[in-house]
């Protein structure tokens, strides 16, 4: 009798657990089922962004602590079962919890905010605008933004940026610090992380010759990148920026006007993005005094280089010929208005 009773327990207990078996299949098939379906009832809302340094298990666990999905692991499995070869894109993604899985994995396809990464070239001698136009061309951030964020220095932490002046006639702050390169950066990214990129890339850049030769000739950082980025619009051909680096100092140094074209050319772009005339003014070499405001803009340090190396003469007059494949130095403005009259003919552009 008592072996019957044990049979018939153990059955009773056989078949529970064959219900609970049941159960728990049940539950855990429709705790899936409800997560893949997006049938879960949440109400969440989230915008998703995907930055180059996550892994698609950092996606899922972005997704499931926002609600958006159940279970991070469930996630990554059906994703590596239907999309082995799913690529995440960088953007922003705005995500509710009643997606399904086949919904979220077709939405992470098509960011509402790309942040895509692209390859931006800013080559040497590239002004504040022509960066800005540039970053728009390319999707990177608006114009406008570009130079808002151009404007004031008090935005970034660097030591270099002690020396920039801050007056009322400095047009853009970052002028001249905007390092000439290539560079990857994000779509639709806020302009001054990118304006801090390339701050960091000329932090980067600052030599020991650099300071020296700032503190061997009493100049400031700004003072000596202001120089060089006049050189640098000035130099159309290979080998004359030191030369012409020396006409400058020896027009400071005699306290003559530097009376540079190309900071006439700075000032018309400032007076058309709207300026008044004091600062456009201050760039204008033939109306100031000494150096302009600040940099015109961004040159290589090739040029700057060429500023601290630039050659011993006594120069103070140069033009160029053969549409900018030459140049003329002389110390003499006779010498150099009787050369002009007989070379300016080969200029044709």
């Amino acid at each position: 009798m008592a072996n019957k009773k044990n049979k018939t327990a153990y059955a009773v207990i056989g078949i529970l657990a064959v219900l609970l078996i049941l159960i728990i299949g049940f539950i855990g098939y429709t705790y899936v089922s409800k997560d893949i379906d997006g049938t879960d009832g949440s109400t969440a809302e989230y915008t998703l962004n995907i930055q180059s340094s996550d892994f698609e298990y950092q996606v899922a666990e972005k997704l499931m602590n926002n609600k958006i999905i159940l279970n991070d692991t469930l996630w990554c499995y059906w994703m590596d079962k239907h999309y082995p070869d799913f690529v995440y894109i960088n953007g922003e993604y705005n995500m509710t919890g009643d997606m399904s899985y086949e919904e979220i994995a077709q939405k992470l396809q098509n960011p509402d905010i790309s942040h895509k990464t692209v390859t931006v070239c800013i080559p040497e001698g590239y002004n504040v605008f022509d960066i800005a136009d540039a970053m728009e061309e390319n999707g990177v951030c608006s114009r406008s933004d570009f130079l808002d964020a151009c404007k004031d220095k008090s935005h970034y932490d660097y030591d270099f940026l002690e020396t920039v002046g801050n007056s009322d006639t400095v047009a853009y702050e970052l002028e001249g610090y905007l390092f000439p390169a290539t560079y990857d950066l994000a779509e639709n990214s806020d302009a001054k992380d990118v304006v801090a990129t390339m701050l960091e890339t000329f932090d980067g850049k600052i030599s020991d010759s650099w300071t020296a030769f700032c503190n061997e000739n009493y100049m400031t950082l700004n003072e000596l990148v202001t120089l060089a980025s006049v050189v640098e619009k000035e130099t159309l051909g290979e080998g004359v920026a030191e030369n012409i680096a020396s006409v400058f100092f020896n027009r400071l140094n005699a306290a003559h006007k530097l009376q540079s074209d190309v900071t006439i050319d700075y000032g018309n772009l400032l007076r058309a993005d709207g300026f008044e005339d004091n600062v456009v003014t201050s760039y204008n070499t033939y109306k100031c005094d000494g150096l302009p405001s600040g940099p015109i803009c961004n040159p290589g340090t090739e040029n700057i280089d060429a500023v601290v190396n630039n050659s011993d003469t006594d120069y103070f007059y140069f033009f160029s010929y053969n549409n900018g494949d030459d140049f003329y130095f002389t110390d003499t403005y006779e010498d150099f208005s009787a050369q002009w009259e007989k070379l300016k003919s080969t200029n044709t552009n």
